[in-house]
């Protein structure tokens, strides 16, 4: 069809903070993680599906299913949804020490 342009599973987007291969970026209401390192204002390809491990606030327990937002003032992830980005769900529980600062999140790719 003449108005198929891609199948969006990954989109490029204009940095909108420096990022690295694997960090998660907030443009607007779309939320990916990128797959190249990128510059502020620079083009990064970001993926908008899939599953990935990505920072989240440390001394924080996760529950497998749990709704995962984006901080983007700390530039990583919160089940905290106020004044936060909804962005997918946890896929496995993550202790709530001072060092367990990775979760698993399956993103939603929904705005």
């Amino acid at each position: 069809m003449k108005t198929y342009v891609q199948p969006g599973n990954t989109i490029t987007l204009t940095a909108p903070y420096a990022v690295a291969s694997g960090d998660g970026l907030l443009v607007g209401s779309i939320f990916g993680v990128a797959s190249g390192t990128a510059a502020l204002g620079e083009a990064v390809e970001a993926a908008l599906v899939g599953v990935f491990d990505l920072t989240k606030v440390g001394s924080q327990a996760w529950t497998a299913g749990a709704k995962v937002y984006w901080d983007n003032t700390n530039k990583r992830c919160t089940t905290v949804a106020t004044d936060n980005t909804l962005i997918g769900v946890a896929t496995e529980a993550v202790a709530s020490g001072a060092g367990d600062t990775i979760g698993r999140v399956r993103l939603n790719a929904a705005f």
